[in-house]
């Protein structure tokens, strides 16, 4: 982020806090060397990587598992012209411990498209950066242009 470019910095704690407010974001991947977004929903796990659920059969799966990707989530709202966004980027990878599994099962993210085999895609948080606009105002108290 620029000094003066109206937003605020976010740190690592307010960025999982704020993801765990929302229930949809975006993984942004490779697909045929290009970039690929999907809208997805998500959960996160006790130390803050993002989960994912998902058909064990799905393109998602197979394109993310191994590789490095970017997961963003933001809430906006126009009107008050606030909102902030939260970008996380990692290793994800598909879970394959039985344990693991069962737990995710137990505590993770329920699927809004069922399918009859699910794995689950978990995040590891290696960066985690996030920004902030409120009401607005640039750092400088000055009303941005509607």
């Amino acid at each position: 982020m620029y000094p003066n470019d109206g937003f605020r910095e976010l740190d690592r704690q307010e960025c999982l806090r704020l993801l765990a407010k929302v229930p949809v974001g975006r993984i942004v991947h490779t697909r045929q060397a290009l970039p690929a977004v999907l809208p997805v929903n998500f959960g996160l796990d006790g130390d803050g990587a993002v989960v994912l659920r998902t058909s064990a059969a799905s393109e998602l799966a197979r394109a993310v598992d191994g590789v490095v990707v970017a997961f963003e989530a933001d809430e906006v709202d126009a009107a008050t012209q606030s909102g902030w966004s939260v970008v996380v980027t990692g290793a994800a990878s598909v879970v394959t411990d039985p344990g693991e599994h069962d737990r995710l099962l137990r505590t993770g993210p329920r699927s809004w498209v069922p399918s009859p085999r699910e794995v689950f895609v978990r995040i590891e948080p290696e960066l985690v950066s996030g920004r902030e606009l409120a009401s607005g105002r640039s750092l400088y108290g000055v009303r941005l242009p509607m």
